[in-house]
């Protein structure tokens, strides 16, 4: 069994702050440091931390932060086969601001992601016979993801898109493309053109995504749980509770987690529930591929809050 990851990879350079800055305004820091991201390379590290072999395909710049994306990937179990050194410009670089709350704001510099294209599209080719899901994100070209998702469809490989950053000018095709689609609820808000803030607007926004073609709508509300909407059922998740650090990485987590509760044969609902326990295991550590948890913390986790049955 394995996972296909098709994305960004970053570095972080993450700024911890009291609060987050107005428009305009300078305040003071008390901490600094980097951390390998992207949402891309995030989604690989969570899925092979549960210890699944992940695959991730990609690009980096020739730059040091490239070699050190890679080595990261390799030291979290990553396969970085299909991770194109590109010589030309530089790694994707995100600028990242958390405040005491864990919420934070993201500049994203694409550097090598944007370069991202068809023979990037041909190296995942080449991996996707046997894979048990595909996952995407918006942090490359559009058009390779949909090049990507439309590969993936033809061999029967289920497609698992986080529509993140958000964006309103998804083409029809990449709904129909994608079995599960993810949004959160800014996310989901800017698909939709409707208001997401609570459970009743998060299954309306859900409904539509599915009439757009998507198989498996899942909305993430982040302390407020998370509801999924398929032909089958409808059901809401609530949020574990956790004191949160840093929420950077947590919908990322939430993917990769909830790809391997899945391809392991558990549950669609099983699956929302790993993805939960995942994403808010990662938001109580600070920066974004560091606080994805282990398999070993996911049992005991859903161990203690009382999911003896879903380990």
């Amino acid at each position: 069994m394995k996972i296909l990851v098709f994305g960004s990879i970053n570095i972080d350079l993450v700024a911890k702050t009291p609060r987050l800055p107005r428009p305009g305004e300078t305040v003071s820091g008390t901490e600094f440091f980097t951390a390998p991201g992207g949402k891309g390379a995030n989604q690989a590290v969570a899925a092979a931390r549960l210890g699944v072999a992940t695959y991730m395909v990609g690009r980096v710049g020739g730059d040091s932060f490239g070699q050190e994306l890679q080595a990261s990937l390799q030291a979290a179990g990553v396969n970085v086969e299909g991770v194109f050194l590109d010589k030309s410009t530089t790694s994707g670089v995100a600028v990242i601001a958390v405040d005491d709350k864990g919420e934070n704001s993201i500049i994203v510099i694409p550097g090598a992601n944007g370069q991202v294209g068809e023979s990037d599209v041909e190296r995942l080719k080449q991996m996707l016979p046997g894979a048990a899901a595909l996952l995407l994100q918006l942090e490359i070209p559009l058009s390779a993801v949909v090049a990507a998702a439309k590969a993936a469809h033809s061999m029967g490989v289920p497609v698992i898109l986080d529509p993140a950053p958000a964006r309103s000018d998804l083409p029809p095709e990449l709904y129909q493309l994608a079995d599960i689609i993810t949004p959160n609820e800014t996310e989901a808000a800017s698909l939709t053109g409707l208001p997401v803030y609570d459970q009743e607007t998060a299954v309306a926004a859900a409904v539509v995504l599915r009439q757009r073609g998507s198989g498996v709508a899942v909305v993430k509300l982040g302390a407020l749980g998370v509801v999924c909407v398929s032909a089958e059922e409808s059901f809401f998740i609530p949020a574990f509770p956790v004191d949160a650090v840093d929420t950077v990485a947590a919908g990322d987590a939430f993917n990769g987690a909830m790809a391997v509760a899945l391809a392991s044969g558990l549950s669609r609902r099983q699956g929302v529930v790993w993805g939960a326990a995942a994403g808010a295991l990662a938001a109580t550590k600070p920066g974004a591929q560091p606080g994805l948890p282990t398999r070993d913390a996911m049992d005991v986790f859903l161990v203690e809050m009382g999911d003896v049955g879903l380990c």
